[in-house]
């Protein structure tokens, strides 16, 4: 089964064939010949991955050589493209001795590469032929064992209407909340959608609700259903008119197997026309399937209903053209995941419970799990069988061989990769890539899509910048419950699920996608293309012949020191990635500057004190982040980065954040994006208004006496999407009122200071999503101005009122998350009903005056999480047991533990502020 997109592969290897050639004399012919072998096979790739069916061992070994020549070919050009800029940046005299002196030089690297390419030409030839030797070719049409996978997943779906009452643990409150959606006074047609990831338990607990006898009492005909990946609706169409007659034990017509769509639709609908019906589709995952099927659904306003079960939350939340609802599946919490996995791992032992001596490993399995039942219900199966502490240590320290080889776990794994299989090519790439970040590791967003973008992964889509796209990617990972969504700070983030990533960890080193290791290890070459080391004793083993990386990201756990050393620990002239973020270095490897293909460099939260004036070298670079360092300047050879395109800066001094000194040379950078923060200044103003490019912008030490200014250079931005402005030390005010009219696609805005009064325009920011208002302290009622703003999804109020009372009265129709923190005066909230309507997330911290519970809460009917920190005595007393908040308390617990096993505390870090201006 290929699982990295070769199809990539081979369309950037041609588009950089076609890009170079030019600069490659001579071998003009090879290019265009080796590009025909490499376009014919990426058709037959794409063709056999769109089959999706399980390739022979044949199979894998020819896809496996195309994608090394691939790989290959890429260094090869690489190489080149090295050796030209060696020359190129030696200056004027040094072209000339080049040109005079070294050119045999330059010609024999260009035969040299010649002969290469002639031989990759050759053996790309010979794989076809070898493949056709050994019969290879007509695997592709053989039956398949992801077909037999794929009707064992079907059997085991519909065997959970059969699954024991006594075997399921902690659905029943789910059931009951889809029991009463089922059963309500609605005469109109509804869609209940559940969803969640791959082996969360959504058909479980649809079992559970659809065979229930009051369900089965309340409906007059129902019918199940397995969609799958692969469906015919035809087929579906016959099995829900076998489905019906069978409920209904009347017989099922004859000759439907010849029937067309039409006939089966019209029979399906005449037998529903008069009837109250339940139809389940279980495992959907075409977003077109109910525009093929709704009409064999009439309603005729008689409480008919149709449930769907997906791992996609686009599908769960489209627009069915009828009233919907939608129920996201929650991992099991701690209790009950421990009991299910409890019920078979233990089911021999004495009173079939742990001992003593397992309990810890016991434990730990149980939470790589993340409360998922498929996989803690495969793992205590495999468990069952292991009694003493060296079988358990065995399979806790080898879970990712289990996964791969132990028969017990492959159904688990099956299911699992339905979801990775199902992926487009371009997000297989961005999915494995996630691989390289430590377990349980929460990465921001914005990190993560600056990287796929260095390696290439994001393609070119007309009218949308890089960062858009690759946005979209992300979305597009968590909308099918591949990432999870959580937050760092107030910035957004994702996780990979602990299973998930031991899956792609096993595909990525099958496919020398990228590997990691623990720093204690001697590297040796594997032909990886990525290498992530995670160290907790602060060393790196030595490496051997590794010379292919492309990325290089080091996670050093716990370490106060780092054992780094003056040079980079191998050759890495190919390297484009180079993540260090929050590794204890103090000076950067000598060779940094010559990595000429570099184009993300990641040094935040280092103790760096100074960049080299070399930096300019890498002219190829386009993310440099040096936030959170030592460095209070940037030298005058940062504005040689032509193709840079975010710089992020800035460092904390006594729990001020203070932006970096910049030299006026940083205009000529017309590619840079992102600018934050820089300390102001009026020299510094005046650049940026020539910058009217900037899309993301953050200034630090904002003096009263620069407001006019300031606001001039921003009222000529007008592509600015993210704003961040920091008050000078003091009793400053930060004026920003001598702006007339924002940015029109201003999408986040972060003001640290105090304001004297809610600025005019904030009631025209009709594309802002995010506002965080830190230190404000408003004696005017900010809440009017902002409420009817139609895109606010994000409310951070820290310190940024000095008001007693709070009233959401109206509006905030978008907002999901609203974070109430450091009200010293603050002592009532109030949420009125019609108020912040699709709220899911609510944190109030350091209210110390706040003695009740916000009144109204318990009209957020769509909270999800809520957390409450550092919160007073007296509110303490009046949500606990007996208190005057308690009955509305326990009604938002109840409502968000359906949500999640945490529910007073929501998945956000502390982090001190500025968020970076939505920039990590």
């Amino acid at each position: 089964m290929t699982s990295v997109p070769e199809g990539l592969f081979i369309g950037k290897f041609v588009a950089i064939l076609e890009s170079e050639a030019a600069s490659i004399a001579g071998v003009g012919d090879q290019v265009d010949e080796i590009k025909q072998e490499l376009e014919f096979m990426k058709a037959f790739l794409a063709d056999a991955d769109g089959r999706n069916k399980a390739h022979t061992q044949v199979e894998e070994v020819w896809i496996r050589s195309v994608r090394d020549l691939t790989n290959d070919v890429e260094n090869i050009i690489d190489e080149f493209m090295y050796h030209v800029y060696e020359q190129q940046i030696g200056g004027r005299f040094a072209r000339w001795i080049h040109k005079t002196i070294q050119f045999p030089k330059q010609l024999w690297y260009k035969r040299k590469i010649a002969t290469k390419l002639q031989k990759i030409a050759i053996a790309i030839k010979a794989i076809p032929e070898r493949n056709k030797r050994y019969g290879g070719g007509a695997a592709v049409e053989g039956k398949s064992t992801s077909e037999d996978i794929l009707r064992w997943v079907q059997n085991q779906a519909e065997s959970s209407l059969y699954q024991k009452e006594d075997e399921l643990v902690g659905i029943e409150g789910d059931k009951n909340m889809l029991l009463g959606w089922l059963r309500d006074e609605a005469k109109h047609q509804t869609v209940v959608s559940v969803v969640g990831m791959g082996g969360s338990g959504k058909t479980t607990l649809v079992a559970r609700t659809f065979t229930d006898d009051v369900v089965k009492s309340h409906f007059e005909c129902y019918a199940w259903i397995t969609v799958s990946q692969s469906y015919v609706i035809e087929d579906l169409l016959r099995r829900l008119i076998k489905e019906f007659h069978k409920a209904k034990k009347e017989e099922v017509p004859a000759d439907m197997n010849a029937m067309s769509y039409n006939e089966l639709l019209e029979i399906l609908v005449n037998f529903l026309e008069t009837k109250r019906y339940l139809v389940v589709l279980d495992d959907v995952w075409d977003v077109h399937l109910w525009e093929k099927i709704r009409f064999s659904f009439p309603d005729r306003q008689l409480g008919s209903r149709v449930m769907l079960t997906t791992r996609r939350e686009d599908i769960a939340f489209s627009s069915f053209g009828v009233e919907s609802r939608v129920h996201k599946i929650q991992a099991l919490e701690k209790g009950d995941a421990w009991e299910l996995f409890s019920m078979k791992a233990f089911s021999s032992y004495p009173n079939k419970s742990c001992s003593t001596e397992l309990l810890p490993l016991a434990r730990e399995l149980v939470e790589k799990c993340e409360g998922l039942p498929l996989a803690i219900v495969a793992l205590s199966g495999l468990m069952s069988s292991k009694k003493s502490l060296t079988e358990w240590s065995t399979v806790y320290n080898s879970l990712n061989w289990h996964l791969t080889n132990n028969p017990l776990l492959e159904p688990m794994k099956s299911i699992l990769l339905f979801s990775f299989n199902d992926l487009p090519y371009r997000l297989k790439q961005c999915f494995l890539y996630c691989s390289l970040f430590p377990e349980d590791h929460v990465i921001v967003n914005n990190r993560l899509i600056s990287l796929w973008i260095a390696e290439g992964f994001v393609e070119h889509v007309e009218g949308l910048t890089p960062e858009k796209v690759a946005n979209g990617y992300l979305m597009e990972l968590i909308f099918r419950n591949m990432l999870q969504q959580r937050f760092r700070g107030p910035l957004p983030a994702c996780k990979m699920h602990d299973l998930l990533r031991e899956i792609a960890l096993s595909i990525a080193k099958e496919e020398k996608f990228c590997a990691v290791h623990d720093g204690s290890e001697t590297i040796e070459e594997t032909g990886a293309l990525r290498l992530s080391i995670q160290t907790t004793n602060g060393e790196i083993g030595s490496c051997t012949r590794i010379s292919r990386l492309r990325s290089f990201l080091v996670f050093a756990t716990a370490v106060s020191s780092f054992s780094f050393p003056n040079k980079l620990p191998f050759d890495l002239k190919l390297l484009t990635v180079l993540d260090l973020e929050d590794v204890p270095i103090d000076n950067l490897p000598d060779n940094l500057t010559s990595l000429f293909n570099l184009k993300f460099l990641n040094l935040s939260r280092t103790p760096i004190r100074e960049l080299p004036e070399s930096i300019g070298n890498l002219r190829n670079l386009q993310t440099l982040n040096i936030t959170l360092t030592e460095i209070v300047a940037l030298p005058r050879g940062i504005s040689k980065l032509i193709n840079l395109r975010h710089l992020l800066v800035g460092r904390f001094i006594s729990g001020n954040f203070i932006g970096v000194r910049i030299s006026s040379s940083i205009s000529k950078m017309k590619k840079l994006q992102s600018l934050a923060y820089i300390e102001s200044e009026g020299n510094s103003i005046r650049l940026i208004g020539n910058m009217t490019q900037l899309k993301n912008l953050g200034f630090t030490n904002v003096k009263e006496r620069d407001a006019e200014d300031l606001c001039a250079s921003i009222q000529e931005m007008k592509a600015l999407s993210s704003l961040g402005l920091i008050v000078a030390e003091g009793e400053e005010f930060l004026r920003v009122d001598a702006l007339s009219s924002p940015p029109p696609c201003l999408d986040i805005l972060d003001l640290v200071g105090k304001l004297e009064k809610v600025p005019h325009w904030f009631c025209s920011l009709l594309s802002l999503t995010k506002l965080n208002l830190h230190g404000s302290r408003l004696e005017e009622d900010l809440l009017p101005h902002i409420e009817a703003l139609p895109s606010l999804h994000f409310l951070f109020l820290d310190d940024a009122s000095v008001r007693k009372e709070l009233c959401f009265s109206r509006g905030f129709v978008k907002l999901w998350f609203l974070r109430l923190g450091n009200l010293a005066l603050l002592n009532k909230i109030t949420i009125e009903k019609e108020a912040i309507p699709n709220l899911k997330v609510l944190f109030i911290h350091s209210c110390m005056m706040l003695e009740t519970l916000p009144q109204g809460v318990e009209h957020l009917t769509k909270l999800q999480q809520y957390r409450f920190d550092n919160v007073s005595e007296k509110f303490r007393e009046s949500i606990k047991e007996g208190g005057v908040d308690h009955p509305r308390m326990l009604l938002v617990d109840d409502r968000c533990k359906k949500y999640t096993n945490k529910s007073r505390y929501v998945d956000v870090e502390n982090s001190q502020y500025p968020t970076q201006s939505g920039i990590s």
